[in-house]
């Protein structure tokens, strides 16, 4: 199974992601306050592919979840290219039949199992690139 996504400039350090299922969101730089942060997507990411999974795993044990929201906190080192060296979820949830055993449970499953964004930085994927560069749009071909 492959994903696509797209990464479009706008202007300056603004940009907008696409993926396979044409939903968008802002990008920017740290500094620019319009967009989120790409290292930031990241954690975002993390914890709704986490998010995700405990839902599905909580509906599939009938526990109705009321709320869930997780927060992601993460220790960044201060060089470039400010890698990651601690990320740490706290799931708050509310729910009528919610027991510790079937959230710990649920949490589990998601990040030992399921979470493919959790698995992918657990390891080290390998990354390749390549380039075309496009004829200008408004060049005069003749």
């Amino acid at each position: 199974m492959a994903a696509k996504t797209t990464l479009r400039w706008i202007d300056g350090k603004h940009f907008v992601g696409i993926d396979s299922t044409h939903h968008s969101v802002v990008l920017s730089g740290q500094s620019d306050g319009i967009g989120v942060k790409p290292s930031e997507m990241l954690l975002i990411a993390l914890s709704a592919c986490s998010a995700v999974d405990v839902v599905q795993i909580l509906e599939k044990k009938r526990i109705a979840l009321s709320f869930l929201e997780v927060v992601t906190t993460a220790d960044q080192d201060h060089e470039p290219p400010w890698t990651f060296r601690k990320i740490h979820l706290v799931y708050r949830l509310a729910g009528d039949d919610l027991t510790p055993k079937a959230v710990e449970q649920a949490i589990t499953l998601s990040q030992e199992k399921y979470c493919s964004v959790g698995a992918t930085l657990r390891s080290v994927p390998q990354i390749t690139t390549e380039y075309v560069i496009q004829p200008e749009k408004n060049s005069n071909p003749g």
